[in-house]
């Protein structure tokens, strides 16, 4: 990034080095941009795959929604000059962390935890850090899960890692962050005693709804799953049609002197029942 000619900087038009110095940062904050918006897409496509998962294999759903920003240059290079960092793309990675941000809100509180632990073990995932407010909760009563990651985003002249940051928080702590952050900024940090009392109580509040939302749903879960593992059909296979499958493969099988899946269940004795002697050993 071409260094700035501070006696360029003055009144009047701009000088040759002045220009030279502003087209340099734009290019190198329109790439920074350009790799960064690529990670948070590639984040942004495991949480879907994730959720898909979820719904189509489990029944069930522990997303609720999931939101992006990028930092603008203009934010960027702010907090760059808050740090005194150098301006440049090697110092700026290194320095802010956050410039890409996914955020994911799940329905309960177990599910934040294991939405962050399967993105985190995948293979082209490498965790920096990761903080757990929800177990540990800011003094303010801020909670949430945050984790710094290194997404390989592959370019035509090769791979290059980019750091997201992600955070997993449930519904109740993201309306409650949602709510502090915006009196934060209208008091500008200084935020009257008496409104940071009520914050730290609501935070209280949040906590408790989380917990008494999740054993409802464990209630309501428990009896769900007995009625759904009693059905037989599934996405658009009607009972009728299941049965001739379930006939072919019998008879198909049994050709081949096995049984089919499924066939203890249908009340096909348990397998080496005839080959258990008087000792109950099996298969002697």
């Amino acid at each position: 990034m071409p260094d700035p000619n501070p006696s360029s900087f003055g009144a009047g038009p701009p000088d040759a080095a002045m220009i030279a110095f502003a087209r340099g940062m734009r290019e190198q904050f329109t790439r920074m941009q350009m790799e960064h918006q690529f990670a948070v897409d590639e984040v942004l496509t495991k949480v879907s795959i994730l959720r898909r998962e979820f719904i189509q294999l489990h029944q069930y759903n522990p997303i609720e929604h999931v939101s992006s920003r990028l930092k603008s240059p203009a934010s960027i290079l702010d907090k760059a000059l808050r740090r005194d960092l150098e301006l440049t793309p090697q110092a700026i990675r290194a320095g802010i962390t956050d410039i890409a941000g996914v955020r994911v809100t799940c329905s309960f509180i177990p599910d934040t935890y294991r939405i962050l632990d399967t993105l985190t073990s995948q293979a082209d995932v490498r965790v920096l850090t990761i903080k757990d407010y929800i177990a540990n909760p800011k003094p303010n009563g801020y909670k949430s899960l945050h984790a710094i990651v290194e997404i390989p985003v592959f370019l035509s002249t090769g791979p290059v890692p980019i750091t997201v940051e992600v955070q997993v928080r449930t519904i109740a702590m993201d309306f409650w962050a949602s709510l502090e952050h915006k009196i934060y900024y209208k008091y500008e940090g200084e935020v009257p005693e008496h409104l940071a009392a009520s914050l730290s109580d609501a935070a209280g509040v949040a906590a408790q709804l989380d917990l008494r939302m999740e054993q409802l749903h464990e209630e309501v879960r428990g009896g769900r799953a007995a009625r759904d593992d009693s059905s037989t059909t599934f996405d658009g296979v009607d009972e009728q049609l299941l049965v001739r499958l379930w006939e072919r493969s019998r008879a198909r099988l049994a050709d081949a002197g096995a049984e089919p899946a499924g066939a203890d269940a249908a009340g096909a004795e348990p397998a080496g029942a005839d080959a258990a002697g008087a000792d109950g050993v099996i298969g002697r």
